[in-house]
């Protein structure tokens, strides 16, 4: 809900102030005072195109401001706070301003936004409908979702089911679709597998066989060295067997010596004994150490033809670690070989078992189509039913709105195959009178009989949707602006746009711009745009003081809705303001809508009556 504007240098306008309530408020005046500036400023707020030329003449800037009340839950809310807007609680502040040249700027919540997001939330905050502003009428979108809205949840329940119908089926598609792109590459990829797999069998490598094939090639590389050294190191252990040299010292006969000596020691003396027995260890240690070095002299090969095959295994052995798995796969070694080798043969089997990956896929989109077509039919005999109420119940409001003959007709054209929202798009005809063909919108209705039906179905809605919840509260209602939706009607179905605007006016925030008092009688609050000259502050003030005492009201409150305070401006310029009229200021207005001439004796006692006969329709008696 819009809670108040302020305007300043839009246009004709100097400085205004609009508090606009919950309800039905009218703006009049005459024609040419600025109305049209006053709704220029509410489009600036939902982020229509700014052009300097709206600036007042001889100012730098043209500025506009709203107070919006919107329920902190509501996808406008999320929106702003996605932009980086401020709530106040429940308030949201919006500005505009418009230099005398150069770019515009757009404010949301005390946060400079492009006004690309005004045009987002624009839409869940204030409706417009006007001679110009019919495009959310002429959407296809839009008549399909006020076709879906008449018919409350359990509709929504249904358009649900299908949206997630709809959404199950193409993703079944897009897998299978997916599954099926990839066909070729699985083919390719199971080549590969299968080629560097049959490669590893053949050659047959065993877990660590690269690292002992590395070990004995070392050995066998410095073989004879190896040999030396163990010899030498036997020899030095046990003596050379093949030779028997007097005095030869070698560990085993040394070790011998000392065994013998401590063995022929006299007397019992435990620690000699206890270095006699490592002695004795120490012996068979020796000899054991030397019949290895014995063994390994035995194994050692210095054989050519050996150290050549094991050249050649090991290249192999580096080549398939090189190329199996190709360039992206890193293999280290053997082992690491062997464990590619098992995830190969687990993802070969994965990729042989895909047909049943396919066969299972197309189950499953079978059974999403199946889920869709029924779907489909429930919600398409629901809107079928829908479509019958719409019709009815809008028709009847537009024979009472001076379009006589005049009805809607809902088309539901089959689509050739079921979209996001439907397997029909929506579309609204008018048949403008008996006989005549049923033709779109947009083509069939002039720019006031389309907002005219546009009131007639808004009405529609908002009784469909019933009395608001308890919980809701009123000043987040939504908010509907209809421009001289009166134009080219006048008495009585003038009276019927005031008490359809005044039906309306209960659930949501209405306002209406009119020249007709027949419907500036219904408003709950009737705000009047005055286009004046300055004049000097003598004479502005005897005036003012005349037209407030008339009124009932004090010159503050007339300053409070949008006089300029600066009384000493040069008189003679034009400028505009907003007051609001009450009591039998607001007679003399309606009055002056009636015949021209406020002061008229037979147009006052009409405007009291308008007055009455509004009030008394909307009783609730």
């Amino acid at each position: 809900m819009i809670e108040s504007l302020h305007i300043e240098n839009l246009g004709v306008i100097e400085r205004a102030e609009l508090p606009l309530s919950p309800g039905l408020t009218a703006l009049t005046g005459e024609t040419g005072a600025g109305k049209t500036m006053v709704l220029t400023s509410l489009g600036l707020l939902l982020g229509q195109r700014a052009e300097s030329t709206i600036v007042r003449t001889g100012a730098q800037r043209a500025l506009v401001e709203g107070a919006f009340t919107l329920d902190p839950a509501s996808r406008a809310a999320s929106r702003a706070r996605q932009a980086g807007a401020e709530l106040d609680d429940d308030l949201l502040i919006a500005t505009r301003t418009v230099p005398a040249s150069g770019r515009s700027r757009a404010h949301l919540g005390g946060r400079a936004v492009p006004s690309s997001v005004l045009t987002d939330i624009g839409p869940h905050l204030v409706s417009v409908h006007g001679q110009t502003e019919q495009l959310r009428l002429r959407s296809a979108a839009a008549q399909r979702a006020a076709l879906d809205s008449l018919g409350g949840p359990e509709h929504a329940g249904l358009c649900r089911r299908y949206a997630e119908a709809y959404r199950a089926r193409r993703e079944a598609a897009e897998a299978l679709d997916h599954w099926r792109a990839g066909a070729q590459a699985r083919q390719e990829e199971a080549e590969r597998l299968r080629e560097w797999l049959e490669a590893l069998e053949a050659l047959e490598p065993s877990p660590g066989e690269d690292h002992e094939l590395t070990a004995e090639a070392e050995r066998l590389d410095h073989a004879e060295d190896l040999r030396l050294a163990a010899g030498t190191a036997r020899t030095a252990l046990v003596g050379q067997e093949d030779v028997v040299a007097p005095g030869q010292a070698d560990a085993a006969a040394l070790l011998a010596a000392a065994q013998r000596a401590l063995a022929g020691a006299p007397g019992e003396d435990d620690r000699l004994a206890e270095l006699a027995g490592r002695t004795r260890q120490l012996s068979v240690l020796t000899a054991d150490i030397a019949a290895e070095l014995g063994e390994y002299l035995v194994s050692l090969d210095a054989d050519p033809a050996r150290l050549a095959w094991i050249q050649d295994r090991r290249g192999e052995l580096a080549r398939a670690c090189r190329d199996i798995g190709g360039p992206a796969t890193e293999i280290d070694d053997v082992d690491a070989l062997l464990a590619w080798g098992r995830r190969a043969t687990e993802r070969l089997a994965e990729l042989d078992g895909a047909e049943d990956s396919a066969a299972s896929l197309e189950q499953a989109l079978d059974g999403a189509h199946a889920a869709l077509d029924e779907a489909a039919g429930q919600l398409t005999a629901a809107r079928r039913a829908l479509a019958g109420r719409l019709e009815a119940a809008v028709t009847a409001e537009i024979d009472g709105l001076q379009m006589k003959g005049a009805r809607l007709v809902v088309e539901l054209e089959p689509l050739d195959e079921p979209g996001p929202t439907g397997a029909e798009a929506v579309c609204l005809m008018l048949v403008s009178h008996p006989g005549a063909p049923a033709l779109p919108l947009s083509k069939g209705a002039s720019g006031g009989e389309l907002s005219r039906i546009m009131l007639a179905l808004e009405v529609v809605l908002a009784d469909a949707a019933g009395a608001p919840q308890p919980s809701a509260a009123p000043s987040h209602q939504r908010t509907f602006v209809f421009d001289e939706i009166d134009a080219g009607v006048g008495g009585r179905a003038a009276r019927e746009i005031g008490r359809r605007l005044a039906r309306l006016a209960r659930r949501h925030q209405v306002v209406v711009v009119t020249h007709l008092a027949q419907v500036a009688a219904w408003a709950d609050t009737q705000l009047v745009v005055v286009k004046e000259t300055k004049e000097t502050k003598e004479t502005k003030g005897t005036k003012e003081s005349k037209r407030a005492k008339g009124a009932g009201q004090t010159q503050d409150t007339a300053a409070s809705l949008g006089e300029s305070q600066d009384d000493a401006e040069t008189a003679g310029a034009t400028r505009t303001r907003v007051v609001q009229v009450v009591g039998s200021e607001r007679v003399t207005e309606l009055a002056r809508m009636l015949s021209g001439h406020e002061r008229s004796e037979a147009a006052l006692r009409h405007a009291a009556e308008l007055l009455e006969e509004a009030s008394m329709g909307q009783s609730p008696t």
